[in-house]
């Protein structure tokens, strides 16, 4: 019968209840059918920056394959800093793709003069920021594993989640004054429209990094209260704040993102329409 396990040698159990094999298996599907559509949907429409977020759903594969390696293997530290590390790191993807949809957007209906910062700038600076969390929340994962330098990397982990936090509240705060501003305009001066769906885009933009943020604080909370915290010591906490929310956001973007943004974006024939007087440069 399989049953939790020390590390060989040691009295230390890397993880405080036996993996579950139903749920890793069933988020493992459920994840591997959503990235198999998002890059059958980047391929025929040439959303190429969305290989970005496909390899956030890579990451969720890896992790979860890891995972139910782990449910035989409960005394191996490989797997379990696999597992630890890809479904750590997999939301800084999703986050990365979402800073270049706002890029794309206001590109797309010649909203430059409405955002705070320039489209130009939008991808570079947030997704640099985003980068620099998924590296020291990448180097912390790695700590945990191990006893001598566990709370130190909780501790680098926390650090890296706030990171996030704070990159991702900065970006929300941006992507309202650019609806706020563009919104007020065209009640001004409704003269023209198009069929580039920015509120939609917006709408997207919303939901993704609210279920993002959702999980980053449940993260955050989770290593704040340490290993034998309730978070680490029952899973389905993992389950209902990480992975069911992150799934969702797969949904959200795959059924909401337009190509029409992309296209715009990059000088097409829908590029070239402006959203009201206003808009106009």
């Amino acid at each position: 019968m399989v049953h939790l396990k020390p590390v060989d040698g040691t009295g230390i159990y890397l993880w405080k209840y036996l993996p579950s094999l139903p749920l890793a298996s069933i988020f493992l599907g459920l994840f591997t059918i959503m990235t198999r559509l998002l890059c059958w949907r980047m391929i025929k429409t040439r959303l190429w920056f969305s290989a970005v977020f496909a390899a956030g759903g890579l990451c969720q594969i890896i992790g979860y394959t890891a995972r139910i390696f782990s449910y035989w293997h409960t005394d191996q530290i490989g797997p379990y800093i696999v597992q630890s590390m890809f479904i750590l790191l997999a939301p800084v993807l999703y986050a990365a793709s979402i800073y270049m949809v706002l890029g794309r957007l206001t590109r797309s209906v010649h909203g430059e003069r409405f955002s705070v910062v320039h489209p130009r700038w939008i991808t570079r600076l947030f997704v640099l920021g985003d980068f620099l969390a998924l590296n020291v929340q990448g180097n912390g994962a790695g700590l945990t594993a191990k006893q001598k330098t566990q709370k130190i990397g909780q501790g680098i982990v926390v650090a890296g989640l706030f990171v996030q936090l704070m990159i991702f509240g900065f970006f929300i705060v941006v992507a309202a004054v650019f609806h706020v501003r563009m919104r007020r305009s065209l009640a001004k001066e409704p003269r023209s429209s198009t069929d580039i769906p920015w509120r939609q885009g917006l709408a997207m933009l919303y939901a993704c990094s609210g279920l993002i943020i959702v999980r980053s604080i449940f993260r955050v909370v989770e290593y704040i209260m340490g290993t034998d915290g309730y978070p680490l010591t029952h899973e389905w906490t993992i389950y209902v704040f990480d992975a069911a929310p992150m799934w969702t956001v797969q949904v959200i973007f795959f059924l909401w993102f337009s190509d029409k943004l992309n296209k715009a974006s990059e000088g097409g024939e829908d590029g070239q329409m402006l959203v009201g007087e206003a808009s106009r440069r």
